[in-house]
C-alpha cells in the first residue's frame, strides 16, 4: 500500500489550491490529489459562463451563510492575497465595475491551467478516475479506498464540493465519506438556482429579462430580496436576482410548510408607487390615443407592460381616455408588487451551490482541521458555508483550500 503525507479528496478549486499551498509550505511532504473525474477542474471550466469569475472584491464574511465560520478563512486569504497567489501562478487579472474579477484572458481555462501547471511543477500526483469510496482512520493514519485499491496518507484534505451540478463531479460523495465517520450534515438543498413558480401570469413573458428586486414573502413575513436581473422563464424565473434568493425558497419547501411562499417582483425600485402613478397619469396626457400595452414601456419591457396590466385586471382592448383613478392605482401596484406564487426550485443538477453540509461546529475555523480527527481538513463546498452570486463561492474555494493546506504542510 503506497503512503503519502497528504491526500487531497477532489481535484476542483478548493483541492487544487490546498494542494498547491500545502507543497509551497512544505517541499519535502509527498501530495496527491484523489479526482473522480477523467480530469481535474472540470467545474472550474463551467464558472462565469466560461469566464470564469473567480472573486468579487466586495467580498465579506456577510457575503455568506456561516460567514462567523468562513471569515478567519476569508481574512487569512482575503481577495487582495487571492489575487496575488494567482499572480504567483502566472494568472493575471481583471474587475468589472460590479467588482467582479476575472482572468485578463477572460477564458477558465486559463485559471485552470495556471492552476494544473504549477501543480505539475511541484511534483504533486494527481491521480484522475479515481473515484473514493470509503476513508478509515486506523492508528494515526488514513486509509482511503478506491473500490478495492487503498493507500494510506498521515493528512487529509477533503475537498469534493457538494451536490451542485453534478455532470461537473460534484455528486455528494463527500457528504458520505464524512457522515461514514461520524460528521453530522445540516440539510442539503439547491441553491443559486432557478425558482419555479405559478405560471399563469408569465406565460407570455418567456425569455423576457428585466432589472429589477425581487423579495421572498412567506406567509406575510419579509424573508430576502436581492436586486439585479432577472428573466422569466416557462417554470418560473431566473437570472442573477432570482438565483440569490432562491435558497430560502429551497429551504421553505424542503421544511415541509404549508405557508404560502410568494415572490414579489419591484420592477422600478427606483421610484415609489406615487412617482410611478404620476407617469401613468403624464403619459395618458400626453398620448391619450395611445394603446394599453405602450402605456409602461418607457419603464418596462413592452411584454411586461402588457402582463402587468393583466395582472391588474385591465382589459387590454380599453382606451387610455378609460382608465379609472382605481385601474391606475392597481397598475401602479403590480409594477412595484408583481406577485407570483412560488412552487419550489430546480434540483441539483440546475444550481451553482449547494445550501448545507457537514456541520461547521465540528471544525476549527481557523484552521479548518476536524476536532474530531487529528490531521483531516475540509474546505470548500462541502463546508456548511455558501454565498451569492459574482465570485463569493469561488473566493470561498480558494480561500479555504489555501487555508487547509498551509496547515496541513505544519
Amino acid at each position: 500500500m503506497k503512503n503519502y503525507n497528504l491526500a487531497v479528496i477532489g481535484g476542483g478549486a478548493s483541492g487544487l489550491c490546498a494542494a498547491i499551498n500545502c507543497a509551497r509550505h512544505n517541499s519535502k511532504m509527498s501530495i496527491v490529489i484523489l479526482e473522480r473525474l477523467p480530469r481535474v477542474g472540470k467545474k472550474i471550466l463551467a464558472t462565469g459562463n466560461g469566464r470564469c469569475n473567480l472573486s468579487n472584491i466586495n467580498t465579506q464574511s456577510s457575503s455568506y451563510h456561516n460567514g462567523e465560520f468562513a471569515c478567519a478563512a476569508l481574512n487569512k486569504y482575503n481577495v487582495e492575497k487571492t489575487l496575488a497567489f494567482f499572480n504567483s501562478v502566472g494568472l493575471l487579472t481583471v474587475t468589472d465595475n460590479e467588482g467582479r474579477v476575472y482572468p485578463m484572458s477572460y477564458t477558465a481555462p486559463s485559471v485552470l491551467d495556471a492552476l494544473r501547471f504549477e501543480a505539475e511543477r511541484l511534483t504533486i500526483e494527481i491521480r484522475c478516475q479515481t473515484p473514493v469510496t470509503k476513508i478509515q482512520a486506523v492508528s494515526g493514519k488514513y486509509i482511503i479506498y478506491n473500490g478495492a485499491n487503498a493507500i494510506s496518507a498521515e493528512k487529509v484534505i477533503i475537498a469534493c464540493g457538494g451536490k451542485a451540478s453534478p455532470s461537473q463531479g460534484s455528486d455528494g460523495s463527500g457528504f458520505e465519506l464524512l457522515k461514514n465517520l461520524g460528521y453530522k450534515l445540516t440539510p442539503l438543498l439547491p441553491a443559486l438556482v432557478q425558482i419555479k413558480t405559478k405560471t399563469d401570469l408569465i406565460k407570455s413573458l418567456k425569455g423576457v429579462r428585466a432589472k429589477a428586486r425581487i423579495s421572498v414573502w412567506i406567509q406575510g413575513e419579509l424573508i430576502s430580496e436581492s436586486s439585479g436581473e432577472i428573466q422569466f422563464t416557462d417554470f418560473g424565473i431566473s437570472g442573477i436576482a432570482a438565483m440569490e434568493v432562491s435558497r430560502y425558497v429551497s429551504c421553505h419547501f424542503q421544511s415541509g410548510s404549508k405557508k404560502s411562499c410568494l415572490i414579489s417582483i419591484d420592477f422600478v425600485p427606483s421610484l415609489s408607487k406615487n412617482e410611478v402613478s404620476d407617469y401613468i397619469y403624464r403619459s395618458i396626457k400626453r398620448n391619450s390615443a395611445l394603446h394599453i400595452e405602450g402605456l409602461l414601456t418607457g419603464i418596462v419591457p413592452k411584454a411586461v407592460s402588457a402582463a402587468i396590466c393583466r395582472a391588474a385586471g385591465i382589459n387590454l382592448s380599453l382606451e387610455l381616455s378609460d382608465l379609472s383613478e382605481k385601474n391606475i392605482s392597481g397598475i401602479a401596484q403590480c409594477i412595484k408588487s408583481f406577485n407570483l406564487e412560488a412552487t419550489g426550485t430546480k434540483g441539483f443538477e440546475s444550481a451553482q451551490v449547494t445550501s448545507g453540509g457537514v456541520e461547521v461546529s465540528e471544525f476549527n475555523s481557523q484552521t479548518l482541521e476536524s476536532k474530531r480527527h487529528k490531521g483531516l481538513y475540509c474546505c470548500g463546498e462541502i463546508l456548511d458555508v455558501d454565498g451569492g452570486c459574482g465570485g463569493f463561492n469561488l473566493q470561498w474555494a480558494w480561500s479555504s483550500g489555501l487555508t487547509a493546506g498551509k496547515n496541513a504542510a505544519l
